[in-house]
This record gives C-alpha cells, sequence and structure tokens, in this order.
C-alpha cells in the first residue's frame, strides 16, 4: 500500500502506521527520521540540513524533497510506503504530487485521522516519554503506565511529560495543525484521493482502511 496518513497530533498516525506496515510489509516514513538518518549518515542532504536545524530554522522544502525523492527509492519502498506527518502544508503537497509523477509512484489513497479535540488533549497530556534519547519508549499514565512509576521498562531511565506535551502546547500544536496542515483535507478532496475516517480506536481505523484497499 502507498498512502499518505494525516491527522492532528494525538489522532494515532503512529500507531495505525505501524499496525498497517505489519500487514503487507510497507515501510513508515517521518521526515524527522529521514532528517535525522541523514545527519547521522553524514551525506550531503544531511550536513545542508543539520545546519538549518542547529540554527532552529525549519529545513527547507527543496531540501527536503530532496530527501524524499531518494527514500521513495530505495528498495524497501517497492513493497509500500506510509507517510507520517508528510506533507504538512500545500506548497510540499504539490511539490510531492510532481515528485511522485516524476518517478512514476501511484498512491492509493489520502487517510484523514479524525479525533475530538478533547481526546487529543486527553491522550498527549497524559502521554509519558523516556528521557533516554536512544530509547525514546512511550507510555501513558492512563492506559500503558510503566510497571514502575517514572522509570522506563525497557532501560530504567527517568519517564518524563514532554515540554511540547503540556495542555498549552497542545492547544498551540492544535492551532498550528489546523492553520498549516488541515487544508491539506480540501487539498487531497479535490485530487480524489481523501479518506476521512473518524474514530478513536486505531484499530477500526486500521480496518477500515484494510476494507477500502480491498484488503
Amino acid at each position: 500500500m502507498k498512502l499518505i496518513l494525516l491527522g492532528a497530533p494525538g489522532a494515532g498516525k503512529g500507531t495505525v502506521a505501524k499496525m498497517l506496515t505489519a500487514i503487507d510489509g510497507s515501510v513508515q516514513i517521518s521526515t524527522g527520521d529521514i532528517l535525522r538518518g541523514e545527519v547521522q549518515a553524514g551525506s550531503e542532504l544531511g550536513r545542508k540540513a543539520e545546519e538549518y536545524m542547529n540554527k532552529g530554522d525549519l529545513v527547507p522544502d527543496s531540501l527536503i524533497m530532496g530527501i524524499m525523492e531518494k527514500r521513495l527509492q530505495q528498495p524497501d519502498c517497492a513493497q509500500g510506503f506510509l507517510l507520517d506527518g508528510f506533507p504538512r502544508t500545500i506548497p510540499q503537497a504539490e511539490a510531492l504530487k510532481e515528485l511522485l509523477a516524476r518517478i512514476d509512484i501511484t498512491l492509493d489513497m489520502v487517510v484523514s485521522i479524525e479525533v475530538p479535540r478533547d481526546v487529543i488533549l486527553d491522550r498527549l497530556t497524559t502521554r509519558r516519554t523516556c528521557a533516554n534519547s536512544a530509547c525514546q519508549a512511550i507510555y501513558n499514565v492512563k492506559s500503558s503506565p510503566p510497571q514502575k512509576e517514572g522509570v522506563c521498562d525497557k532501560c530504567g531511565s527517568p519517564v518524563i511529560q514532554r515540554d511540547d506535551e503540556t495542555v498549552a502546547a497542545i492547544n498551540h500544536r492544535l492551532e498550528t495543525y489546523n492553520q498549516k496542515t488541515a487544508p491539506l483535507v480540501g487539498f487531497y478532496e479535490k485530487e480524489g484521493l481523501l479518506k476521512s475516517i473518524t474514530g478513536t480506536s486505531s484499530d477500526a481505523v486500521v480496518n477500515t482502511i484494510k476494507s477500502e484497499l480491498g484488503m
């Protein structure tokens, strides 16, 4: 399958992507992971991206598209891919459309996961993350807490609430999403690729996607 997953922070894109990759061997692709990978590999694209990241600036779309073009043509993408958190803006979506046409890749569908705001706030404010950058295990104080409070099950490091997962920070992230990324729903609706799925259960979302794809 070749999909784009849209949805506000906390909508469950990452969870859904992981469940879908287990079905047919598609790979989950996030721009953050790609950028970090290129930086760690010391590639020319990675070095250029790192210059912007070290200054706290956004990596330009032209550079991100260069990295995305390279990633989508790697052998593991032949089975399929799930774009998680990309594109974020209409210009990125337009550039991605041109890129996919150039490298002869056709998207199956763009899925917009719709989750009520109060559910997102509850999910993110109760999320905790392992402070060890090499681990980054994720917990939820309500649904999946660590066995020992405040301590990661996997590596024993402290489990913390990230600065961007306080109520104020989450509200800001949601406003940013609504301003910049939500318009993508309209863009892909016009392209005839959009499937909006309302649901708080990742299993239900995955089952709907499988049904739409005839799997």
